[in-house]
């Protein structure tokens, strides 16, 4: 099932195409936090409205990861993560034209559906131009574009939608999609010259979601998600309502969470490469890191024991996602590597839909702090004890 391809030294321009496009893919879905306000304004909506062009993207976005994966699978990662982009350009470009609700929402579906093939056909080409001694690496340089992705659009964005508007910024941001996958096209190949194809001719779902190691990921996922998610929405609010800290405070304390993450993740996809490709202790240390510090986490009180612990927290928040990415690569081969990743990805996304609403609740109805971390603390606990139980070595587990 798995080949050994070659290293040339073109895969790092391939790896290059896939960080851009990654990133440019976050920014455009990002955007929408830094200029909803100024949106809302435009089409009347109340503060509380803002959040159904959230949940229009992102209906969008796990559709489509799953979707996304077979296609990359059926047809190749360059033909699919050239049309995410192209795509997802027209589309944000079309939002700028927004002067109603409907036509928004639907404008945002649309963006979400594009984006969500994006991760797939980046894990697929990954697969097949990095054997299992250096996807490690590969996987954490790709998946640094999520971390820089929030920090560069709240460096960038607020000061463009200043200059030109909210309407300038999404034109902007689809022009230069496009232009990206332009690029893509030209420079993209699915696989190393020599190395056997990799598209399937049919893809069977059945061997995804019969192998017992992937259905395992994909709890492990969820729960890991669902703190990493559920703090990243959460932390701020809860630190300012909770602890009484500005949100200057906050943000910077956030800050923090977020470069932890940028220099942790190419750090310890490093370390499981010169470890033979090995990734399930180092994600069940970062899951455990994880649940401590987020329990630690909710029981400080002041802005400098906040700030101490922040890169502890996001080490523990974001690292686990390079490792867990090149197991679920290892346990699908690369014929079925977009599609395992697209469907492990769109059941991973629900964790971050169902963990805000839930931690609101608990810290609306218990006022602790504490209480609300420890809910999350829950997620990377269970996560933990899942990734136990995956058999790592294999190739393809059943579950019988």
């Amino acid at each position: 099932m798995m080949s050994t391809p070659p290293a040339p030294r073109y895969r790092w321009v391939i790896l290059f195409v896939a960080w851009l496009s990654f990133l440019l893919s976050f920014v455009d879905r990002l955007t929408w936090a830094n200029v909803a306000v100024s949106v809302g304004g435009s089409l009347g909506l109340p503060v509380a409205a803002l959040g159904i062009f959230v949940t229009a993207f992102y209906v969008g976005y796990v559709i489509c990861n799953a979707l996304g994966g077979i296609a990359a699978d059926r047809f190749g990662g360059r033909v699919t993560l050239t049309l995410s982009l192209l795509s997802l350009g027209v589309s944000t470009f079309l939002f700028s034209y927004t002067k109603g609700v409907l036509f928004g929402l639907v404008v945002q579906g649309l963006m979400g559906l594009a984006a969500g093939a994006d991760y797939a056909s980046c894990i697929k080409l990954i697969v097949a131009w990095f054997d299992r001694t250096s996807r490690g690496r590969a996987m954490g340089v790709l998946l640094i574009a999520s971390s820089l992705g929030v920090s560069a659009t709240n460096a960038v964005v607020p000061s463009l939608a200043a200059a030109l508007g909210w309407q300038g910024v999404y034109r902007i941001l689809g022009v230069v999609s496009v232009l990206v996958g332009a690029g893509a096209w030209l420079l993209l190949r699915d696989r190393p010259a020599g190395m056997a194809p990799t598209v399937a001719a049919r893809v069977e779902l059945r061997r995804v979601l019969g192998n017992r190691n992937l259905v395992l990921l994909g709890l492990v996922g969820f729960a890991g998600l669902w703190g990493t998610w559920g703090f990243a929405f959460w932390a701020n609010a809860l630190m300012i309502k909770g602890r009484g800290l500005s949100a200057i405070e906050a943000g910077a304390v956030m800050s923090l969470v977020g470069i932890a993450a940028i220099i942790g993740k190419p750090l310890i996809g490093w370390l499981s490469d010169a470890l033979g490709g090995r990734c399930k202790w180092l994600a069940f240390s970062t899951f455990v890191l994880f649940t401590v510090m987020l329990l630690v986490f909710g029981g400080l009180t002041t802005r400098a024991g906040f700030a101490l612990a922040a890169p502890l927290v996001g080490l523990g928040a974001f690292l686990y996602s390079p490792l867990t990415a090149a197991m679920v690569a290892q346990n699908s081969g690369p014929m079925l590597a977009g599609s395992a990743a697209g469907v492990l990805a769109g059941f991973w996304q629900l964790g971050s839909v169902i963990v805000p609403v839930v931690v609101g609740v608990v810290f609306q109805s218990s006022g602790s702090f504490l209480a609300a971390f420890a809910t999350l603390a829950a997620g990377p606990a269970l996560a933990a004890i899942g990734i136990l139980f995956v058999r790592e070595g294999a190739s393809v587990v059943p579950l019988s």
